[in-house]
């Protein structure tokens, strides 16, 4: 099958890459960075550069719609939040090729945290207690229910922006700081005790074809996950089947979890891959996304990978006391480039974490929030939905 792989500079997109073209299809590759490690790999037939989906996302649903016609792409696969701005398009890239990604209102009413709090609400999954502040008067009331808590912006992803007085993310983004507007509104939930877990999925027409759970045991600043571990996914499973049955999903999903005393605490919805990806085995990605089966794949627990070059990067910045675990998880767990024989993206992933590392520091926000830039969706409005997306993303942010 010939398909394209969107944001080819996620670790994860590298991945994908690598095992589906080991396995024979043709596989291509795009983003608005041009040293996307992604993009570089042995394992491709071809990549190109688009315009920024955020800046202007006009453009790059151009480029994408005429690559994809110029070389007979079938499958489009997104692997972050550039997913949104397709999506918007979907019939229009349905006249060249298929995109494998839910309808765009989908994809907002679990994106928007409030109203994906309010289907969990409607289907029964347990959350966090839970306000929302549409000024700064309900954020401050927000907060005062809740002896430790944390906040986040209805549009926003994974650790990134996060207000809380816990932990060590404590006080770097302070309530006074954050200005929630009924369009912007701010979620602001119990903190819950536990370690994250981790969903990935493959969903084909409200069935979900494979299905793994993982955690983070090493993280970039206490944020972005940087190794990974493979855990048992049956408790997980009912609440993504119950999920892809109500929505009718049709694409990837991944769910975070915090796994509290009193059970699994759902805490945000990503409509689109994670670093699940990597703990999969070539024939389970390509069955999860290309030739699901009736019976639902699910992958064991007990596997790991790490971002070796991550890793290195971190024992550079730690203690000097944490340098022999650094050392040693380096010497045992599996790299994500190990076993390949593709030596070019090694030297684009340094170059890539750099300029990412550098950008975090010269604009005084996260990592995992540097290397997301230009391929997000906050939220805003984007240029020619069609009229009844336009009306619900209207009324999803009450303008």
């Amino acid at each position: 099958m010939r398909l394209l792989i969107t944001s080819s500079r996620m670790p994860f997109a590298l991945d994908m890459v690598r095992k589906l073209g080991e396995h024979g299809h043709e596989v291509y590759a795009c983003d608005s960075y041009r040293a996307a490690p992604g993009s570089h790999s042995k394992f491709l037939a071809g990549h190109f550069t688009t315009a920024s989906a955020t800046d202007d996302p006009q453009s790059f649903v151009g480029d994408v719609e005429s690559f994809c016609s110029e070389n007979e792409i079938e499958l489009i696969v997104p692997m972050f939040e550039e997913i949104f701005y397709l999506a918007g398009q979907h019939e229009r890239l349905s006249k060249v090729t298929r995109l494998y990604a839910p309808p765009f209102q989908t994809l907002a009413r679990v994106h928007d945290k409030g109203t994906f709090q309010q289907l969990c609400d409607q289907l029964g999954i347990r959350t966090p207690q839970t306000a929302v502040a549409g000024s700064q008067e309900e954020l401050l009331e927000a907060i005062g229910r809740f002896p430790k808590y944390f906040g986040r912006a209805a549009f926003s992803r994974g650790g990134a922006g996060l207000m809380t007085n816990t932990g060590p993310p404590a006080g770097q983004l302070k309530p006074e700081d954050v200005h929630p507007t009924e369009a912007n509104p701010w979620l602001v939930q119990e903190h819950v005790d536990g370690p994250m877990h981790c969903t990935y999925s493959c969903i084909h027409d409200g069935e979900v074809a494979t299905h793994m759970s993982y955690r983070a045991p090493r993280r970039w600043e206490d944020s972005t996950g940087i190794q990974f571990l493979s855990v048992d996914p049956t408790d997980t499973l009912p609440t993504v089947e119950k999920l892809a049955r109500e929505l009718s999903w049709d694409g990837q999903m991944s769910l975070d979890f915090v796994d509290s005393e009193r059970g699994l605490m759902m805490i945000e919805c990503n409509p689109r891959p994670t670093d699940g990806v990597l703990l999969m085995s070539a024939e389970e990605l390509e069955r999860g996304l290309l030739a699901p089966t009736i019976e639902t794949l699910q992958i064991e627990a007990g596997r790991s990978e790490q971002l070796d070059f991550a890793v290195l990067g971190q024992m550079f910045r730690q203690p000097l006391k944490q340098m022999p675990g650094s050392v040693r998880d380096l010497a045992t767990v599996k790299g994500t480039n190990s076993g390949w024989h593709d030596a070019l993206p090694q030297p684009y992933s340094f170059l890539a974490f750099a300029h990412h590392e550098r950008m975090s520091i010269e604009e005084r926000k996260g990592l995992f929030e540097a290397m997301s830039d230009g391929i997000t969706w906050d939220g805003q409005d984007i240029p020619r939905l069609p009229p009844d997306d336009a009306a619900f993303l209207a009324k999803l942010t009450g303008e």
